[in-house]
């Protein structure tokens, strides 16, 4: 059974740990991400936009030691070659990461009354495809999102208005998804989770 690592407290990230062990996996949280097979870059606040070379024109929620702990672990889980799977925040994390930028205010894209939003996305020929299907609905809950792609990393899957929705890198096991897996109903968030517990194998 895979472990996945996510920094930050139980309590903050119940749902990604109900997810995972829907999913066949288990969860650590906090301590040291020794010995976990895959590591899990949830939701949250905004990247610091210097981290991308951009100043502050849009971002809120900023978390600078969330940055910080976040980038070491992708450095530290890359070069053990272990599979990293981003998800909102995350997958924005993971693009600034290899050299990439955010878009800081995305009209149209983010929760509305507390409640997700919902939209189509197409996914071309990747990783992804077998989990997703050429064409299927996700959740939405953001507003901010990949601009330009970092080094080595790939667009996969696009909203109606062009914003990536997914993205993977060419040859390391690393996905990233805009949406919220976790909460989203049925089947989808569960085909992605056991597509991504499947790499640590």
């Amino acid at each position: 059974m895979a472990t996945v690592y996510i920094r930050g407290e139980a309590s903050q990230y119940d749902n990604y740990r109900r997810a995972v062990e829907a999913a066949g996996g288990r969860v650590r949280f906090g301590g040291t991400p020794e010995g976990c097979g895959a590591l899990l870059l949830p939701g949250g606040g905004d990247v610091e936009p210097w981290r991308y070379g951009r100043g502050n024109t849009a971002s809120r929620g900023l978390e600078p030691e969330r940055d910080t702990a976040e980038l070491m672990l992708l450095e530290r889980f890359i070069a053990a070659g272990k599979p990293v799977l981003g998800i909102c925040r995350g997958i924005q994390i993971i693009n600034v990461f290899f050299g990439g930028t955010l878009c800081q205010d995305l009209p149209g894209h983010a929760a509305a009354d507390g409640k997700d939003s919902f939209h189509a996305v197409c996914t071309v020929r990747s990783p992804l495809l077998p989990v997703c299907g050429p064409v299927c609905r996700v959740n939405s809950a953001h507003h901010q999102a990949v601009d330009a792609l970092g080094r080595g990393l790939r667009a996969i899957q696009w909203a109606e208005d062009g914003t990536v929705e997914a993205l993977c890198h060419d040859c390391l096991p690393i996905w990233g998804v805009q949406w919220h897996p976790e909460r989203l109903p049925g089947e989808l968030g569960e085909r992605l989770f056991q597509a991504f517990l499947g790499l640590c194998s």
